[in-house]
């Protein structure tokens, strides 16, 4: 299927906006990035489970609700990144950094409210997603949202600073600023967890230490000449609501197709809740090492933004389509390698967990399926979903992954748990199901072509 895609979008390599060089410098940091980031989840995890099954499960319960909260930047980000990809691509650097001052005033607002109401709502809101838990994971639960909370606004700020600076091509400087948190983050976890044993507060304190370093350290550089984007004077920005709006028309499909995929794994999350602390180990590391054979692929999909992007500003559609088709095949190979390389730690990183037994037991076999799945299917569900909506093609993609995310992935999942009595594999049926229909429709759409009918800028 790649490779007859690939045939019906051939571009001459003399026209080509970016050469083999270029894509290589602009995927290789971004893959670089997103395997990091998620090896240092992965060592969060492991340090946090080392405290013990209560902290692991109350870790996992508030990560599962700031994972919505992330997907709301995530998608804010994605709109900068594609409204100033198009701009750079018409070559309309005035355009691309008013986009850019207005896209700062957004998600600094969204995340302060956002901060405030997760403090102020955070005990009725675990209650109400998760019903009754035993009271440490509750009381741990507590501790670490209260914490994380304080940290939404650094985090926004720096997903779409890094945005910014993907969207010109230069995905090295973000990553460099990821690599320097991440291992600040890790360093802090081993002195407040080990050293004064302060457990899941230690665990936050670091998260949102290194969340405040990597924020100031990109915006330092942001305002430097000299570069594509460039922001200073934030206090003489004023508000530039058809600016706002061209930013949300993109971001807020995308952030209700995140937040729908998110509320969807909440439904999920509080199913397996009731299965019982092992229950919710085993899922917690599996999300995690699931999450870590997939990163890679992920940075050639937001990779791709920037491309597709930049190619429909410049209006050469037929070049979009040939990156399109050409990085969905990176990621299929990127894909295989991982899935292989994370089965072959998952024993060890549970072993060094220090998982009880049935917990590491539930993880390999959730981990044996989802190798042997995913790299069938979760290449053509996601990566060009990636680039059909760098080219504004964003509610398509949020009606059809909202649909077959809650008939897929939720209901069969609370089937099988509730009428059948699975474990926590019923979570990964859902997921293959919903993936494989994905996988199909998303094909279809980008055979038909409407995808790049769409206008952003």
């Amino acid at each position: 299927m790649i490779t007859r895609l690939y045939d019906r979008a051939q571009i001459s390599k003399e026209t080509r906006l970016f050469s083999n060089k270029n894509l290589r410098i602009l995927l290789i940091p971004l893959i670089i990035e997103q395997l990091l980031n998620s090896f240092m989840g992965m060592a969060d995890t492991m340090m946090v489970s080392n405290v013990g099954s209560a902290a692991i499960s109350a870790v996992s319960l508030v990560d599962s609700i700031n994972v919505l909260i992330i997907q709301v930047f995530s998608a804010m980000a994605v709109g900068a990144t594609i409204i100033c990809s198009q701009y750079l691509g018409r070559g309309d650097d005035k355009k691309c950094n008013e986009a850019a001052r207005q896209v700062f005033i957004s998600i600094l607002a969204i995340a302060t409210l956002l901060m405030i109401g997760a403090i102020a709502f955070r005990a009725p809101l675990l209650q109400m997603i998760f019903g009754k838990v035993e009271q440490d994971v509750m009381s741990n639960a507590l501790t670490y949202f209260f914490i994380t909370a304080l940290s939404y606004p650094f985090l926004a700020l720096f997903n779409v600073g890094a945005a910014f600076y993907r969207a010109s091509g230069n995905s090295k400087f973000p990553m460099k600023v990821s690599v320097l948190a991440n291992c600040l983050n890790i360093v802090g976890n081993i002195l407040l967890i080990f050293v004064f044993r302060m457990g899941v507060m230690g665990a936050a304190i670091s998260t949102l230490c290194s969340r405040i370093f990597c924020t100031i350290v990109i915006f330092y550089f942001l305002h430097k000449p000299k570069q594509p984007i460039v922001l200073n004077g934030y206090f003489k920005i004023r508000p530039n609501f058809k600016l706002i709006a061209a930013v949300l028309a993109v971001g807020i499909p995308t952030g209700i197709e995140n937040g729908m995929f998110q509320f969807g794994k909440l439904a999920i999350q509080s199913t397996v809740s009731e299965m019982g602390t092992i229950s919710i180990a085993a899922q917690a590391m599996t999300n995690t090492l699931e999450a870590l054979n997939g990163m890679a692929a992920m940075g050639i999909g937001i990779g791709l933004m920037t491309v597709v992007g930049q190619c429909i500003g410049a209006g050469r559609k037929e070049e979009a389509k040939y990156y399109i088709v050409k990085l969905t095949g990176y990621a299929e190979v990127v894909i295989i390698i991982s899935c292989l390389f994370v089965l072959l730690i998952t024993k060890p990183v549970t072993m060094l967990a220090g998982m009880e037994v049935e917990s590491a037991r539930m993880c390999f076999s959730m981990m044996l399926a989802i190798t042997i799945v995913k790299p069938l299917v979760w290449g053509l569900s996601f990566i060009p979903a990636y680039g059909m909506r760098a080219a504004g093609d964003v509610k398509f993609s949020m009606i059809i992954s909202t649909l077959t995310m809650w008939f897929c992935r939720v209901a069969l999942c609370i089937y099988l748990c509730r009428v059948w009595g699975f474990g926590p594999m019923a979570v990964w049926i859902g997921m293959f199901a919903d993936w494989t229909l994905r996988a199909i429709i998303f094909t279809g759409r980008f055979l038909s072509g409407k995808w790049c009918e769409k206008s952003v800028v």
